[in-house]
């Protein structure tokens, strides 16, 4: 019993540092801010088809990342509950393989475009940062998120 939870918060650890550490990536080519946003890291929120130690892992990885980047309050707050939120979207979705990505991109579309035109006060129409937020999650989470996941397929059982 012991060796399960170490073993599911050592999981949740490294996701939430993987996390920061690619969201880190992106930064450095400016990809991670404004209304069109390719975070790398985005792509592992379909881990928690495989476990439900991604959850915490995705949400704490993706809280760390928006302190450190500087984000603002509320950004770090409704972010990371987007992010959350796609988590369990995604676990609770698991016997579909191909939904995996989708929780992700659906939370994320209906919270990060009012934080992005409220919190930080852009001026484009709501419609172009709907648009270059869903255009970054379908990449990130879909593309990217999905072939992540059918290679984390392959090595399921050594890795789960």
């Amino acid at each position: 019993m012991k060796n399960k939870k170490i073993a599911f918060l050592t999981t949740a650890a490294m996701i939430a540092a993987l996390y920061v550490l690619l969201t880190f990536f992106s930064g450095l080519l400016g990809l991670d801010k404004g209304a069109v946003q390719f975070r790398v890291s985005e792509m592992l929120t379909v881990l928690p088809y495989f476990t439900p130690a991604a959850i915490p892992g995705l949400f704490v990885g993706c809280l760390l990342s928006n302190i450190l980047n500087g984000c603002l309050p509320w950004d770090v707050v409704l972010g990371s509950i987007a992010t959350l939120l796609g988590a369990v979207g995604t676990y609770l979705f698991r016997k579909w393989k191909w939904t995996a990505p989708i929780p992700p991109i659906i939370a994320n579309v209906l919270i990060v475009p009012p934080v992005i035109i409220i919190v930080y006060g852009t001026e484009l129409p709501y419609i172009l940062v709907l648009l270059g937020v869903l255009l970054g999650e379908v990449v990130c989470c879909g593309v990217l998120g999905y072939a992540f996941l059918g290679i984390l397929k392959k090595y399921e059982k050594q890795l789960f």
